[in-house]
């Protein structure tokens, strides 16, 4: 079953202020043409850390909840109103990995026209050790060689793992 790109729009036909009938163009937006209500859709940021030691190696941790549960990838979730996308990144590797981190340059900007977020990745120095978190059930410091990518949580987790410099095997290429 695929989950539709805007499920609070899939099935809207009212304005929610006034009730009257509603102009709806989905997936991004609903007008009103009776009290001049708009509302626009837009993907949602989520921000990420690529923590990574002294000698270049990368910490992961596998998922425990949601989307990609038993697969592998770096801290990060969605930006809130009140913060910047940096302090979500730093906020989020808290809460997954239990450490700061030290924010470097930006990995890159991931998205396809098919899903809902915008993923930031920045890298990042941990200042400590990472553990797992409660939304992690286990995190592992992986050389470039032993990365697990047949086990990526994500199109995303490859492609930045990519930009940082790891160089991904053929075989293991995923969609």
């Amino acid at each position: 079953m695929t989950s539709s790109l805007n499920p609070a729009l899939e099935d809207a036909r009212l304005c929610p202020r006034c009730g009257a009938s509603a102009k709806v163009d989905f997936p991004r937006s609903l007008s009103c043409p009776s009290c001049g209500y708009r509302s626009y859709w837009s993907p949602e940021p989520v921000a990420c850390a690529l923590p990574r030691d002294p000698e270049g190696d990368v910490w992961l941790l596998r998922r425990a909840l949601h989307e990609g549960a038993g697969r592998w990838t770096f801290p990060g979730g969605f930006v809130e109103l009140g913060e910047s996308v940096e302090q979500a990144a730093r906020r989020e590797t808290r809460e997954e990995m239990r450490i700061d981190v030290e924010l470097g340059g930006l990995v890159g900007v991931y998205s396809r026209p098919d899903e809902r977020i915008v993923l930031i990745v920045f890298e990042a120095t941990p200042l400590g050790t990472p553990c797992a978190g409660e939304e992690a059930s286990e995190v592992r410091l992986f050389s470039a060689r032993d990365l697990p990518w047949p086990e990526l949580a994500f199109w995303s987790t490859a492609a930045a793992l990519r930009d940082s410099g790891f160089a991904q095997p053929a075989a293991a290429e995923r969609g």
